[in-house]
């Protein structure tokens, strides 16, 4: 299974392209989505929106994992987060991809076993699990790998409770 990991934003959207097995994860790329701060709004949309289109026609994932968001405080910083996740969404929805959204905290205890783990702990295990020399930069990269990461250990697990009927 192909997946594209992404963690969502309107500066930086980071993505990351993992094949999953089943029993380990190997990547295929890796990277970030920059918009530029100056640029009007609508413009780094749309710069997001054909840059997915790019990244799901070159890599052909089988499923697109995205962040689920949330927000306590900044709530314009929010609503913009969520105009960049409806067009990354809009890419996967027109190249038929299905979405899955995990919270922070299923990604943390997919990816480190520990749903209140640092952020540290999991840019550690995203370069144990992949084998890389470094965590990948910028950060939101790492977290879109976590996010594809959980997606293929959640899957596996729904996979093998229909397999055994449990």
């Amino acid at each position: 299974m192909r997946i594209l990991g992404i963690d969502p934003g309107y500066a930086i959207v980071g993505f990351g392209v993992l094949d999953y097995d089943k029993f380990r994860f190997t990547p295929v790329e890796y990277g970030a989505i920059f918009t530029e701060a100056h640029t009007d709004f609508n413009g780094r949309l749309k710069n997001i929106f054909t840059d997915m289109q790019y990244i799901i026609e070159r890599y052909k994932p089988d499923c697109m994992a995205v962040e689920k968001l949330y927000f306590t405080t900044n709530q314009k910083t929010a609503i913009d987060v969520a105009q960049a996740r409806g067009v990354i969404n809009l890419a996967a929805a027109l190249a038929d991809l299905p979405v899955y959204e995990y919270t922070p905290l299923q990604v943390k205890q997919s990816v480190v076993g520990y749903g209140k783990a640092e952020k540290k702990q999991v840019m550690d295990m995203v370069k144990r699990i992949l084998k890389l020399a470094e965590v990948p930069k910028p950060d939101d990269t790492a977290d879109a790998i976590a996010i594809a990461i959980c997606h293929g250990h959640c899957s596996n697990g729904a996979e093998m409770r229909k397999k055994y009927d449990i």
